[in-house]
């Protein structure tokens, strides 16, 4: 059976960009654990299921499912999960993961693990891309983003989300801009702005913009998997 390992922030995920994977993978038969920083149960981003900003009908299959699924109630912690037990290693977006996934040191191993071998498959949505901007390649030589082809959350969209100094609308800073970040570890970054969805595949580093694209990751990723979707 595929495995597959989703290393959600506890921060608030984006609820599409997690459950849209998660449900699709299940469909297809994918046998899915869920890990975050510290075992806690990951915290959905109430944006994410707010009807005036989703639509009603997406808001209510995100938090039925965010609040029902057993899995992610009970995950792993991620200094206790190892990239080589799963076929593949998701990590869902959401402004939470640059407070805690995209800088944590297991979360850097396991993505580096993920895609240092010719077995394993990683797929990484819209800020959490910001994590490649802090992992180097298993030997520790270069960032393993230098000279990839990425999509990910774009500064065109974070200049309407964050006021002149950088804070959101709850009051947290950020940290950093994803775009920026990842330029500067030496991707070749294409965030397909003119595109409804924006999905990269670079070998076993799978990359998607955000939220609208979250189904379109899904998909590729069955096809990079080699597993057949339900009519």
């Amino acid at each position: 059976m595929t495995t597959a390992l989703f290393v959600v922030t506890e921060e608030g995920y984006w609820g599409e960009e997690c459950i849209e994977p998660l449900t699709t993978l299940t469909d297809a038969g994918v046998d899915i654990t869920v890990a975050t920083p510290t075992g806690h149960a990951p915290v959905v981003d109430e944006r994410s299921v707010d009807p005036d900003e989703v639509g009603e009908e997406l808001a209510e299959w995100v938090r039925e499912c965010a609040t029902t699924d057993s899995r992610l109630a009970n995950p792993e912690p991620i200094a206790t999960v190892a990239a080589d037990d799963y076929d593949l290693v998701v990590f869902p977006g959401g402004h939470g993961t640059m407070w805690d996934i995209n800088t944590d040191k297991h979360a850097r191993t396991l993505l580096a693990n993920a895609v240092a071998g010719d077995d394993g498959l990683a797929l990484v949505v819209c800020h959490a891309v910001g994590l490649l901007a802090f992992t180097r390649k298993a030997d520790g030589d270069e960032y393993l983003v230098a000279g990839r082809s990425v999509t990910g959350f774009p500064n065109a969209w974070e200049e309407g989300i964050v006021d002149e100094n950088d804070c959101m609308a709850d009051g947290r800073k950020l940290p950093y801009w994803v775009e920026d970040e990842v330029i500067a570890a030496g991707a070749d970054w294409d965030a397909e702005l003119d595109a409804d969805e924006s999905v990269t595949v670079d070998g076993d580093l799978v990359t998607a913009r955000g939220p609208p694209s979250s189904a379109a990751a899904a998909e590729t990723i069955l096809a990079e998997l080699e597993i057949a979707q339900e009519a």
